[in-house]
Parts: C-alpha cells; structure tokens; sequence
C-alpha cells in the first residue's frame, strides 16, 4: 500500500502505523525501540544506539530505509552504510577532490554522507577526528569542504551505532558530538519466548527483509516533521522539561549537566512522541518515557552511583509534581 502526502495530514498515525508495521516483519520485540527510533526520524533529528554485537542495530536501519520510497516509487532512499574503523579518515565520510583529465581541473566526489539515510556503524571504533566530521552535517545538515559550502538532503537522518565504551578498540565519543543526537537508546536482547521465535523462523525474516514494501514516500516522512511541529504541548510540561534539564546542572552528583539545545530536542521528541503514539498532544507518560533517552547521555557524572540514581530521581520527582496538576490537554 502506498501512502501519498495528502493522507498524511488526516491520519498521520495511520502512515506510522504502516512504517512501524513493515519493521515489525524483520525485527521482532522491539516495539519501543522502534517507536524511538521512528520519533527521533519525526523530530528531525538522530540517533544513536548502543549495544553488544548482534542484537539486530543494523538491521532495523536497513528495515527502516527499504520501508521508504525516494523521489521516485522505483526506488528507496538513499542509504548508505559507513562502517568505522580506526583507519578511517574523514574524507571517507565527506568527500575529496579528485583530478578530472577532460576539463584538466579538480572536482569534488562527494562522500556516503551525502544520502537520505546514514547508518553509522560501530562509531566508536573510529578516532575523535573522524567522529567530528560528522558534527556540522548533523547540527546543520551542510557540509563546508574549503570555502564551498554543500547543503545535505533536506530528509537527512543518522542512525549511529556503538559497543559498549568497555569494549576493547572503541574510542568515547566527544561531549559536543553526543549533544547532536537527539537520542541514545539501549537495544537489548529480546525476551526467551521472541528469541526463540526468531530460531525458529529466521529463514522467513531474511526472506521478509528482501521483500519489504515501501509504505511510504520521502515526501511523506518530511509531512510528518511538519504535523509534529503542531503537536499541541501543555505549558506545564514544557515547565517540567525546564526544570529537568536545569536541575541536572545543580545536581551534586552531575559535573555536567543538560545544554539549552538537550531542551529543545526533548520538546521537539515530546511532540514527536505523541504522534508516533497516535496523539495530537503531549501526556505526562510521554515525558517519562522520552526523558531518559533525551538527556541521560549528556551528563557527566561525578561518581557511578549518582549515574544509577540521579538523573531518575530527578525525572520522577517532574512526574509527580505534573500528577498533582491534572492537566487537561486540548
């Protein structure tokens, strides 16, 4: 079934249920994950995953890029796929100069990271160099290479992923790179009855990989951004997103605390949220279940106990300030 963009501002939730549908066919007890990752694509932003090896990270990028059509219906997104290694350089990612004999001058041969959809895989296996190329098209979605700037897809979406930072050849990612996801979520194993399942079946989900349809356009996943912009949220969840990221700078436990832009992303997730979730306005559960996601990677924590504890603490005690208010949302 094939969604045209006219749909989308009358059922946006039908289109995402449609995207979330074609996920499922490939990765099975992930419903959450998926829906984070689907928000993060509404909100505009991107995300990163992190986990051991083999947990299906990769695959989901995949799913999610086969499930979109680019401009035309023959064909998907542009995905492309950059697997980071301790060797690479950041002219893999952005592009370099190369030598054209017929007009005797030098043109530029654009990079993977000129695409709708960047899966950036294992990257922390990669130095800080190469991780900080990826900070203006992310913040900016241009890339400037000398004195020419280049504008990126207007749907430009990173899905990262990363080993646990205990592992060893991987590299912690840079505070000011982490502050550019709007998200980091942990994947996980699925649970004994799922797994088992996929044991069963997995010749099936390799064939449902192949044969994914393309549920909806390019255009429509940009209509979508726009429908989340208008997502109505109440004044005193906004307060509640305030006073989160302005206690984690007080916290004694926190060294470094949310930035004014981890506010703006967890507003613009809220939103993003709601409509993943079938609403037009933002509810309390959403900021419980958005703000972990949104800000726990930014913080710098003074001791391994405050990083189990703080940032919790100060969530829950949001959530039940925003209980007692009832709010009527409209």
């Amino acid at each position: 079934m094939e969604l045209v963009s006219s749909d989308i501002a009358a059922n946006p939730s039908e289109a995402i249920q449609l995207l979330i549908g074609q996920i499922e066919k490939v990765i099975r007890g992930k419903r959450k994950q998926i829906e984070l990752v689907i928000s993060c694509l509404v909100a505009g932003g991107h995300i990163l995953m992190e986990d051991n090896p083999g947990t299906g990270k990769t695959v989901l990028a995949r799913t999610l890029a086969q499930a979109i059509s680019g401009n035309s219906l023959a064909e998907n997104v542009s995905f492309k796929r950059v697997q980071f290694t301790p060797d690479l350089l950041p002219m893999d990612l952005i592009g370099t100069h190369i030598f054209d004999d017929r007009n005797n001058s030098f043109i530029f041969k654009k990079g993977p990271l000129f695409c709708n959809l960047l899966l950036a895989d294992e990257i922390n296996r990669a130095s800080p160099k190469v991780q900080s190329a990826l900070l203006e098209c992310m913040a900016e979605h241009q890339i400037t290479i000398g004195d020419i700037t280049y504008p990126l897809e207007q749907l430009f979406f990173t899905i990262a992923t990363q080993n646990p930072v205990e592992m060893e050849g991987t590299y912690p990612l840079p505070a000011a790179q982490l502050d550019r996801f709007y998200m980091k979520i942990y994947f996980g194993y699925v649970d004994e009855r799922t797994e088992l399942q996929i044991y069963h079946h997995y010749l099936d989900i390799a064939k449902n990989l192949e044969n994914l349809e393309q549920v909806l356009r390019m255009e429509d996943i940009l209509q979508l951004q726009v429908e989340a912009n208008n997502v109505f949220i109440h004044d005193e969840i906004i307060q509640a997103v305030s006073n989160i990221v302005r206690s984690t700078r007080t916290h004694s436990d926190i060294s470094l605390g949310a930035s004014t832009r981890s506010g703006i992303y967890f507003i613009k997730c809220l939103r993003a949220f709601a409509l993943v979730r079938g609403r037009s306005f933002v509810i309390e559960d959403d900021v419980k279940n958005i703000a972990n996601p949104v800000i726990e990677h930014r913080l710098i924590y003074r001791n391994k106990e405050g990083k189990l504890n703080a940032l919790n603490n100060i969530i829950n005690k949001e959530i039940e300030r925003l209980a007692k208010l009832k709010l009527v949302h409209q």
